[in-house]
């Protein structure tokens, strides 16, 4: 891929906000930074399989050293608490499967402009409940179902379906469980992604992860601080400029799309 320096340049600042986001939130590696990447060069298939590589390498790291002590109803140290709600994971999962491969299917199959039209499109509608501050959430098992489902087929499809799935997750996991038990989740979901480019024959840019891994890293570790933070106030405001943000970046994105 040939590109001007300042491109890298801002290549390498957006995966620093990448790492950021990753670890801060438990999502939104992608969904938060997927916008900036495509404004800076179009093509989803070259970023995708990077960040979700990148993933693959910071979900465990997080998992093993990232983990804080939970507290019970009474506040009180909670040593022993597991910080993964497995059940949920097994739950998300079988019916995650498939409709995350018919997703993968439809990436590597549709248009490359058709693809940047929905992710922009799909960015924005998500950007909008975070600036009027009501996120997607469901309140039935058969809505569970309807997000997980929708949520796996945009996930395949360009790895922005957590909005979906965390809208199951608020409903079944508690606030100290939420990063990690997403971070369970992510993987499995990006390990089939990238074994269907494998198959698929896309080049999964292995080289281009790893001189863009330390950038991450830098906003990995950043992440941390901010996550301890989150848990412990209220982060309306934070959401709400984040998703102002992230409509204008995919109202540029569209624009440049569709002209």
């Amino acid at each position: 891929m040939e590109l001007y320096w300042y491109q890298y340049a801002l290549i390498a600042i957006v995966f620093i906000w990448s790492g950021f986001v990753r670890s801060g939130l438990g999502f939104g590696g992608a969904l938060f930074t997927i916008p900036f990447l495509l404004l800076i060069h179009d093509d989803p298939l070259f970023f995708l399989p990077i960040i979700s590589i990148h993933l693959l390498f910071f979900a465990p790291s997080t998992l093993v050293f990232g983990k804080r002590k939970a507290t019970d109803g009474q506040n009180q140290p909670a040593a022993d608490a597991n910080t993964v709600n497995w059940r949920f994971v097994r739950f998300s999962l079988a019916i995650m499967f498939i409709p995350k491969l018919v997703g993968v299917v439809g990436l590597i199959v549709l248009p490359t402009e058709l693809m940047n039209s929905i992710i922009f499109f799909l960015i924005a509608g998500y950007s909008m409940t975070y600036i009027l501050g009501r996120p997607l959430q469901s309140s039935s098992l058969t809505f569970d179902i309807v997000f997980l489902v929708i949520g796996a087929y945009i996930s395949g499809t360009s790895l922005v379906g957590g909005p979906m799935v965390i809208a199951v997750a608020l409903r079944h996991i508690k606030p100290f469980q939420f990063r990690d038990t997403l971070f369970v989740i992510w993987t499995v979901l990006v390990s089939i992604k990238l074994a269907a480019f494998v198959w698929a024959g896309i080049s999964l840019n292995f080289v281009a992860a790893l001189y863009l891994l330390p950038f991450a890293g830098i906003g990995h570790f950043i992440g941390f601080g901010a996550h301890e933070r989150l848990l412990r106030q209220d982060s309306k405001k934070f959401y709400r400029i984040l998703g102002s943000i992230l409509f204008c970046a995919s109202g540029a994105g569209l624009y440049q799309v569709l002209s």
